[in-house]
């Protein structure tokens, strides 16, 4: 206990000062970018030297609670697991986004933000007696070419069955690429279990999907902001030009409960769509935190018109990309108001191979506004069907968390009769509302343009 407590103080320390390596950006929920590194640090004023300073009274009340539940807690407690929770408690009362992960949070936090993992490729929903429900396999992975279906029940792993209390019972799906593992299976219609062998590989999860809606009008769907989005994109964006006969009429991009990601993907893909200005700035205590993007000239479009397709779910790096977009006049936003995730995380190894991810700064659109709380009200409001689950009513935004860093001043503002909280979008019924408002944004667009 006396020598792990301060190896934390001082990794946290030494990580926040930019001193501890590379470290990572998360713009939602789950993302990861590096940071600039820092070759030297100013020396600090008084009132940054006093943030350095160890409450040593607060550390000797912590040691004494400490060492009254060690001795007289009714059940011995284990010193790993005190220290955990202490940790926990570190993080508990400031924002929802700032979290301890222990080492398999972290390591599935980062396949999250890289968009890939080592696995057999299947979607699966956990039965409560532990065994594995598939839900589908994801198309030309292992999973997929030895057959597994829709509704198959896997009773046991490498001849081990499962425990209702095992917890995650899928664990063992997942190692190293080329590893095999042998999986029994039960099949409706086939009257025994039978085995099928796997060999593991790197599972790549794709985020962008494209389609051509009607002949010109291209329409583009992204799931989350991963590594290879931007990229993704691009590839995407091309492929549908090109069927376009070389210049698409419009875009529709939709984010619909897009949670967010990499702030680098979401900033690349601004950069693919205008030709110059502010793209996001970050502002926070530190300078590390401070950073502005800029678009670099050149438009994949041409000038073609946008539209962005949002919904109570898009949060954090699609909130980033919409607020590039409108600011700078490039995009209609189209749909209802957004998630309102306008905070910066920074994530931390530390030694034992967990992470701390912390909350250090503020996004603002290039007009200056903070997505805090706020989120992005749409140009076009659109609403649930009358069918839609729980009214179309988002379960909760950024607002409603608890602990919530405030947002600007206009946190909570806007126009008399204008949606504060947003809903949830869900079906193709919006996909042609969307398309309709791009529609008439490319009439406009090619009645301004000279003949020639």
């Amino acid at each position: 206990m006396k020598s792990r407590f301060p190896v934390l103080l001082t990794a946290l320390l030494l990580a926040l000062h930019g001193l501890n390596g590379a470290i990572a950006q998360e713009a939602p929920a789950v993302p990861q970018t590096d940071a600039p590194a820092q070759d030297a640090q100013p020396e600090p004023d008084a009132g940054k030297a006093d943030d350095r300073k160890v409450p040593l009274d607060e550390i000797r009340r912590y040691v004494a609670v400490y060492s009254a539940i060690k001795q007289a807690y009714v059940e011995p407690v284990d010193d790993g697991d005190l220290m955990q929770s202490a940790i926990r408690g570190l993080l508990f009362d400031l924002d929802p986004h700032s979290v301890y992960f222990e080492k398999s949070q972290a390591e599935e936090f980062d396949e999250q933000s890289r968009g890939a993992y080592e696995g057999i490729g299947v979607e699966l929903q956990r039965q409560p007696n532990g065994t594995l429900k598939v839900v589908a396999p994801i198309d030309d992975t292992p999973a997929a070419r030895a057959g597994l279906q829709s509704g198959d029940l896997i009773t046991a792993i490498d001849g081990k069955g499962f425990k209702p209390d095992e917890g995650d019972t899928s664990a063992p799906l997942r190692g190293p690429a080329g590893s095999s593992l042998t999986l029994t299976v039960v099949r409706e219609g086939r009257d025994k279990p039978f085995d099928v062998s796997l060999t593991r590989e790197v599972i790549r999860i794709t985020s962008v999907r494209a389609k051509m809606l009607e002949p010109g009008y291209g329409y583009v769907r992204i799931s989350a902001f991963q590594a290879d989005t931007a990229a993704d994109f691009e590839k995407q964006l091309a492929v549908l030009k090109e069927q376009a006969g070389g210049r698409l009429r419009g875009l529709l991009i939709d984010l619909r409960s897009n949670p967010g990601g990499l702030l680098t993907s979401a900033v690349q893909i601004a950069d693919d769509l205008l030709e110059k200005g502010v793209i996001v700035s970050t502002r926070g205590r530190l300078a590390i935190s401070d950073a502005e993007f800029s678009a670099t000239p050149g438009d994949r479009l041409d000038g073609a018109p946008v539209v962005l397709l949002v919904d109570a779910g898009s949060a954090s790096a699609s909130e980033v990309l919409a607020g590039a977009l409108r600011d700078n006049d490039r995009a209609r936003i189209v749909g209802s108001r957004t998630f309102g995730k306008g905070s910066v995380q920074t994530v931390m190894p530390l030694d034992n191979g967990d992470s701390v991810k912390l909350t250090t700064a503020r996004y603002y659109t290039p007009s200056g506004r903070s997505i805090q709380a706020s989120g992005i009200a749409p140009d076009v409001l659109l609403h649930p069907g009358e069918d839609a689950a729980n009214g179309g009513r988002a379960s909760y935004v950024e607002s409603s968390l608890r602990g919530h860093l405030a947002g600007s001043e206009e946190e909570g503002e806007g126009p008399a009769g204008e949606e504060q909280t947003g809903e949830v979008l869900a079906g193709e019924a919006h996909i042609a509302s969307a398309l309709a408002e791009l529609k008439k944004l490319a009439t406009t667009v090619a009645g301004a343009t000279p003949a020639q």
